[in-house]
């Protein structure tokens, strides 16, 4: 599981903004995932582009897509809630969905077949940690 401490080795303090044009891209989600939810633009760590993708795809391939609800960001340079390290969002590398049923510490209401959808395309998902973040899906590796 990717950490912060890796993150910023490889990426750079996320509060510089010349560090933020190193390894962020505004991307152009293609005309056949956008289906639901899903956006049509998304600025993230060009990293996190095809895994989203791959995600994506398997999301309208299987249906899943229907579960969809919310599209609840990817950037976002903050600190972690209730710590001292900076979140992944802060790299564009971790993504929230369907966020109002899945708040940090419940127990998550995602399908099986949703959270398989980005687990085979390279995520960890906030639903199988001790404290359950639900609603968050991060690069499984850097």
């Amino acid at each position: 599981m990717v950490n912060p401490a890796q993150a910023l080795a490889k990426y750079g303090d996320p509060t510089i903004a010349a560090n933020e044009g190193k390894y962020m891209v505004l991307v152009n989600v293609p005309t056949h995932l956008q289906v639901g939810k899903i956006p049509k633009r998304i600025y993230l760590n060009k990293d996190l582009q095809a895994p989203l993708m791959k995600a994506f795809d398997n999301l309208v391939r299987t249906g899943c897509v229907r579960e969809l609800k919310s599209w609840d960001g990817c950037f976002n340079v903050r600190k972690q809630r209730g710590a001292a390290s900076q979140s992944l969002h802060s790299w564009g590398i971790a993504v929230d969905v369907n966020a109002a049923e899945n708040p940090l510490g419940a127990i998550p209401k995602l399908s099986y077949g949703f959270v398989r959808c980005f687990l085979d395309a390279g995520f960890d998902w906030g639903g199988n940690w001790t404290r359950k973040d639900g609603m968050h899906f991060q690069l499984k590796t850097i």
